[in-house]
């Protein structure tokens, strides 16, 4: 891999150390870093670091032309952002091409624990991964199986405290910042006062759902899993035609009713992040009572999705991740989005109503051959909010970020 000094903007990143550390990489790689702050908390975080940094306080349709600036003024040749669909990446992302500057974008791994992701120009539904499955047969066959991760321990209680600190020092906004808007349609305030109240409950609903799950599997009767995503998430917000999780919801409760086995079950299972604000259990049973399956529908708050798509007859979602943990376990797969995995071979082809009667297993060898090509081509070792996931991550990004062509290009 040729490696050059190049000039790096970095854009948002996660409410962690993470950015500030993968700059000093670059910087000690002789690369030179810019950073453009939206808010008190991106200021915050970034501390000191660098020896050019910006503030944006203009309003949102004036950030396009400034960035330009920026690129102009320093000779930018890179940028980094976390999620290319963030309202202050958007024009960043799309107008970067025609000024010939490159973008990397960081997201939650594909694959994890253990992983990020890395790509250029887009992740998720506009990851430039090919969808071809000959394509990842020939290209998986052909490489080496990636080397164990480096485990470490991700406590959620440290991500939280950095979520905290970044929201606290967001309190300077209006001063700093007047015309900034968070990219959620959630405040920190509810979104604490929601993880409070459900994680509170939480000890008592595992106990609950310990049953339940108990119950089901020792029924031997058919399920199938529907493991919910975050309404707030890029995945359903951005780069799926779902509204939020209720349509989706409504969708397939709608379809199981119709079209499943009258003996199946489908079991609901929350995200583990929820914020406990969008109220699905009396959704779940509003609807099923409505289409008279009451007895055929299990909601769950917590429980081992790993250990229940196991023994599923087949899981549906819309883009999530959880998808690849089913194509993992072998378990028939409905993409209703278009994920980096929808792919002939590896998810069910036909449409929800048919999925119920027709689900076939993935095909194990395709899968393998896809994951050997996304571990290698896009997934980094590390995390991005303990000390140790950090390390690993910067390390490994400022390697990759310094080369000319990313592992995907050099395939393609």
């Amino acid at each position: 891999m040729t490696l050059d000094k190049r000039t790096f903007l970095f854009l948002q990143g996660v409410c962690s150390p993470f950015n500030t550390r993968l700059a000093k990489r670059l910087q000690d790689k002789g690369h030179r870093v810019i950073k453009l702050h939206f808010n008190a908390g991106d200021i915050a975080y970034w501390g000191r670091q660098g020896h050019h940094r910006h503030l944006f306080r203009g309003q949102p349709e004036a950030l396009g032309d400034y960035v330009k600036t920026l690129w102009q003024r320093y000779g930018i040749t890179d940028q980094i952002a976390f999620g290319d669909r963030r309202p202050v990446h958007r024009s960043a992302v799309e107008d970067a091409p025609a000024a010939g500057v490159r973008t990397h974008v960081f997201e939650e791994g594909y694959f994890r624990p253990f992983w990020i992701t890395l790509e250029r120009e887009g992740v998720n539904g506009h990851s430039p991964l090919p969808r071809d499955p000959a394509w990842f047969r020939d290209v998986g066959r052909s490489l080496p199986e990636p080397p164990r991760p480096t485990p470490f321990k991700s406590r959620f209680k440290v991500r939280a405290l950095h979520d905290v600190c970044y929201h606290v020092a967001g309190l300077a906004n209006p001063l700093v910042a007047p015309h900034y808007r968070n990219h959620s349609s959630i405040t920190a305030p509810q979104e604490y006062a929601g993880y409070i109240r459900r994680f509170t409950w939480l000890r008592y609903q595992k106990i609950r759902d310990h049953n339940h799950i108990r119950a089901l599997l020792l029924s031997r009767r058919p399920f199938f899993i529907l493991p919910l995503q975050l309404n707030t998430d890029a995945q359903i917000r951005d780069h799926s035609a779902y509204a939020n999780m209720q349509e989706v919801i409504a969708v397939t409760l709608a379809s199981f009713a119709t079209h499943a086995p009258e003996k199946a079950v489908l079991c609901i299972k929350n995200h583990p992040l929820d914020q406990g604000l969008s109220h699905y259990a009396q959704l779940i049973q509003r609807l099923a009572k409505d289409y008279g399956i009451e007895r055929r529908v299990i909601y769950l708050e917590s429980g081992d999705l790993n250990r229940i798509t196991r023994h599923a007859a087949g899981t549906i979602t819309v883009n999530s991740t959880t998808g690849l943990v089913s194509l993992g376990q072998s378990c028939p797969t409905m993409a209703l989005g278009d994920p980096i995995y929808q792919l002939r071979g590896l998810t069910f082809q036909g449409t929800l109503n048919e999925f119920w009667q027709q689900a076939t297993a993935p095909d194990a060898t395709l899968f393998a051959y896809f994951r050997r090509t996304v571990l290698h081509t896009t997934q980094l070792n590390g995390g991005f909010y303990c000390q140790p996931g950090i390390d690993l991550a910067a390390d490994a990004a400022a390697q990759r970020l310094s080369a000319h062509t990313s592992p995907l290009e050099q395939l393609l």
